[in-house]
């Protein structure tokens, strides 16, 4: 399962690359809405693939001034 998610998530950012890459040519407006959409979809996609696949998320505590060996 995990390998399998690692593969959707590697597709989806592979795809946002692309896309970002379209966004850098002369497209017509319809073609640059497409790709946005397209981008956005991608992005939100991978998010939430991302955020089930791997579901913790670790934040950095801030240590007291005097944990750091600070005289107050």
């Amino acid at each position: 399962m995990l390998d399998e998610n690692l593969a959707r998530i590697r597709a989806h950012r592979n795809n946002i690359h692309r896309y970002r890459r379209l966004l850098k040519t002369r497209l017509s407006q319809l073609e640059r809405q497409f790709i946005e959409r397209r981008l956005a979809e991608e992005q939100s996609a991978l998010d939430g693939l991302t955020a089930t696949t791997f579901p913790v998320s670790f934040r950095a505590a801030k240590a007291p001034a005097n944990a750091l060996g600070m005289a107050q």
